[in-house]
């Protein structure tokens, strides 16, 4: 059975709910850094998703993957900066990279809105 990034991302959203009411400073300083780094600035809040997409994917984090290819749908990302962008995560990362890019590919597909 292969992997759901849907899945991936509500499991993982649970989880992080229990460390919000753990480890509250810990998590509200992570999400005050992530809200720092994310805001428009020189660079859009989309290009920024992009870079951390590609992190994410070198990486091989498939959560990271899922809640980063979630916020660009929501940002409005076109297939071509995507693609471009996995390209880029390619040449920088090689094999394994590609096999992550893949997998990226798979969330982006999986988390775009239906078409009617």
């Amino acid at each position: 059975m292969s992997k759901s990034f849907v899945q991936i991302t509500t499991d993982v959203s649970r989880a992080l709910g229990t460390l919000r009411k753990e480890i509250p400073d810990t998590m509200q300083g992570f999400s005050g850094m992530a809200k720092g780094a994310l805001q428009n600035g020189a660079m859009t809040e989309l290009q920024k998703e992009l870079i951390a997409l590609a992190i994410a994917v070198t990486q091989r984090c498939d959560a990271c993957v899922g809640f980063h290819v979630k916020a660009l749908i929501r940002l409005g990302v076109t297939r071509d900066q995507f693609m471009e962008t996995l390209g880029v995560c390619t040449y920088m990362g090689g094999g394994p990279a590609l096999m992550y890019a893949a997998e990226a590919v798979r969330a982006y597909e999986e988390m775009l809105p239906k078409s009617e």
